[in-house]
């Protein structure tokens, strides 16, 4: 029965993000091949295959996180803040797919940091979390201690942490992604999620538009943002597995 609960679900979903993004897609596809066929109808000196050959390669230096700037290239992401920030996406399982080791040298490191890395991230998240229990209980106790309530107390310290949880890695952040991405509200609280479910799919992924300038304190504050925001969701998520349970 629980089989059949959870592929009819997942079944639901695809069903709804069929209908909702497929239209999309193929207007997307179909605006694509039409301006493939201007670009080579107005400049006769262009040929398909050369054109298929760059716009491959545009494709690949972007996954590796080279943009063209003029008649200049920006530097890809490896810089030090860049690969601390690929660490962390690494270790914690998001896994974002905008940028990855090429060199065979670098996939084999990918694989045996990863190795030890996310055993390493799970036991930190699991005290993080841990953490956050006891400063809850221990609240609840000290205004059961002066107040005399308990159930009250319980059901208002457990409320107070789901709210300033929410308020600290799902309702705030997408304000400073706002700022620094220029994304919209609804964009940064979907990478918000997106990213401490640790889903990851890509689409949105902070440091990113050659065409702003980052502050050095950035990426170092989301690291530490995503440690503490998966912690927090993942006593969220253990919850609601206690009560589908």
């Amino acid at each position: 029965v629980l089989l059949a609960v959870y592929l009819s679900y997942v079944g639901l979903g695809a069903g709804v993000l069929q209908a909702l993004e497929r239209p999309v897609e193929v207007q997307a596809a179909q605006h694509l091949l039409q301006q493939h066929w201007e670009l080579l109808g107005n400049h006769t000196c262009l040929q398909g295959p050369a054109l298929q050959r760059l716009i491959e390669g545009i494709i690949q230096a972007y996954k590796s996180g080279i943009t063209l700037q003029g008649n200049t290239t920006s530097l890809g992401k490896w810089d030090y803040s860049g690969s601390f920030f690929f660490s962390i996406s690494a270790v914690t399982t998001i896994g974002y797919g905008n940028l990855s080791p090429s060199t065979a040298a670098g996939r084999i490191f990918c694989i045996l940091f990863a190795l030890f890395g996310i055993p390493l991230n799970l036991v930190l998240l699991n005290e993080i979390g841990q953490l956050m229990l006891l400063g809850v209980q221990h609240c609840a106790h000290c205004l059961e201690e002066v107040f005399h309530w308990q159930k009250k107390t319980s059901f208002l310290i457990k409320t107070c942490a789901l709210v300033t949880g929410l308020l600290l890695f799902l309702l705030l952040p997408p304000l400073l992604f706002s700022d620094k991405e220029g994304w919209s509200y609804e964009e940064g609280f979907y990478y918000s999620f997106i990213t401490l479910s640790t889903i990851g799919f890509g689409d949105y992924v902070i440091g990113m538009n050659p065409d702003r300038t980052y502050p050095g304190w950035y990426k170092n504050v989301i690291s530490l943002w995503i440690l503490f925001g998966m912690a927090w969701l993942a006593l969220v998520i253990k919850f609601c597995i206690n009560f589908l349970e």
